[in-house]
């Protein structure tokens, strides 16, 4: 059995590249896949992770360049809900990853990995409103 030591991060967007930089930062195996090459511009100059340009539904480069098999957890942050989604099954059911968080922008989505505990959503609309309803208990009226 693998040694589960890597993060994998699948889509370098805002929020995938800002997951990679903070592991990166905190000293962390990460690997960044992602079709377009001028997503990596979005990582830090002092990241020191791994990028790959490619298709993270292909399972060849998931396994072959990515090493899903020995990750610990993915975050799937492409901008494509029904790619996300696919992504998460085949982590968590295929490869067996301990923990997969999964970028959602329809909620409705949740229902398609309800009973599965390795797979957590990530709702960004949900993020802002708690931020918002944070900053606004701040102020005084």
């Amino acid at each position: 059995m693998a040694i589960k030591n890597k993060i994998v991060i699948i889509g370098c967007g805002r929020l995938g590249s800002s997951i990679a930089n903070l592991a990166s930062e905190r000293g962390e195996n990460v690997i960044v896949v992602d079709q377009g090459s001028t997503s990596f511009d979005r990582l830090d100059d002092n990241f020191s992770g791994y990028k790959i340009l490619g298709d993270a539904t292909d399972i060849s480069l998931l396994e072959e360049d990515a090493y899903i098999t020995s990750a610990r957890e993915v975050a799937i942050c492409t901008g494509d809900d029904n790619v996300n989604l696919f992504l998460a099954h085949v982590c968590a059911l295929i490869y067996e990853v301990p923990q997969v968080f999964v970028r959602f922008a329809d909620p409705s989505k949740s229902s398609l990995i309800a009973g599965m505990p390795s797979i957590k959503a990530i709702y960004p609309w949900e993020l802002s409103i708690n931020k918002f309803t944070s900053l606004e208990g701040g102020n005084d009226r």
